[in-house]
């Protein structure tokens, strides 16, 4: 577990940058490498810090972790460069917040490439698969993979693909 604060020491880590736009400051959840900054409207606004407050109102026990403290925990990732960001649709997921954004160096050896970061938590299709191919055995033939992929993989609401997700 991270650390236990009361609501008004959590805040201290929060800035309103405008409107619609507040800053993670480091140190809000232990080893972040990189601020967060989420952006919301008022009605949001209201869920992200009503959430907080009830997690730290049960000193982080119990239901589930805030968007605030999954954005932060994003941005303690290996490798994760320029900041953890929160889109207007953020809200609480399951590791990753749900609109929840980053980018990391893939030249980094420690750098992570995580699929709570597109979704796998809620099975909307997307996989994780790791081959032995570099760039220099794909970048040739990229264009006929692409075409494969999309031509395999069912995308879109009702789409299918050669694969038929009725079989057993």
């Amino acid at each position: 577990m991270g650390v236990v604060r009361t609501y008004d020491d959590e805040l201290k880590y929060i800035e309103k940058l405008s409107e619609v736009s507040w800053r993670i400051k480091k140190g809000f959840v232990p080893n972040m490498k990189v601020e967060g900054v989420f952006y919301v409207n008022d009605p949001l606004e209201k869920i992200m810090f009503d959430e907080l407050r009830q997690h730290a109102h049960h000193q982080g026990f119990g239901g589930f972790l805030p968007g605030m403290k999954q954005i932060a925990n994003v941005a303690a990732l290996p490798g994760i460069v320029g900041k953890s960001v929160g889109l207007p649709d953020v809200h609480a997921g399951y590791g990753f917040a749900i609109g929840n954004m980053a980018a990391f160096d893939m030249s980094d050896p420690s750098a992570v490439v995580s699929p709570g970061g597109v979704g796998f938590d809620i099975n909307c299709g997307v996989r994780l698969l790791r081959t032995n191919l570099s760039e220099k055995d794909v970048l040739p033939v990229k264009e006929q993979l692409a075409q494969s992929l999309f031509d395999h993989i069912p995308v879109g609401v009702g789409s299918k693909g050669v694969i038929p997700m009725s079989a057993q």
